[in-house]
């Protein structure tokens, strides 16, 4: 699906792992919403009440399946189809913009947590995480 190679994704899920095993406080996913938030009032007003302990549990489990989406895993695409629906302007109404700015958090969250990051792994999670986000924006 897309521009995802083979080698994209084992790099994205090489890195992803290193990022989630990295001890560093406060560990990926936290730093990720620290980012997240910090970067607009619109996005922090969307997770007003978030339970982040449950929500990075959810975003742990959607990078995954945002991973696998792009070589079309029928799991994997419910799994986008349902998030896209709840991002949707009928239920969360999460703007397509929102993106962007989801996507750079998560970049710097990487930058810092990946001790071998490097342009080609920036260009894999680009490639992968590009899939789904277009796929969540065609669904607004």
């Amino acid at each position: 699906m897309g521009n995802v190679t083979e080698q994209h994704a084992e790099r994205f899920n090489d890195s992803y792992e290193r990022c989630i095993d990295n001890p560093k406080p406060p560990g990926f996913l936290y730093r990720f919403y620290e980012v997240f938030l910090s970067s607009s009032e619109e996005v922090a007003a969307k997770f007003k009440n978030t339970d982040f302990e449950r929500q990075t549990r959810v975003l742990k489990a959607s990078l995954y399946y945002l991973m696998l989406s792009c070589n079309g895993s029928p799991a994997a695409m419910a799994h986008l189809q349902r998030i896209a629906s709840l991002h949707s302007r009928r239920q969360l109404d999460i703007r397509p913009e929102l993106y962007d700015l989801w996507l750079a958090s998560l970049l710097q969250a990487v930058r810092e947590y990946d001790p071998r990051f490097d342009q080609q792994t920036e260009t894999a999670w680009r490639q992968v995480l590009g899939y789904g986000i277009e796929f969540m924006r065609s669904r607004y």
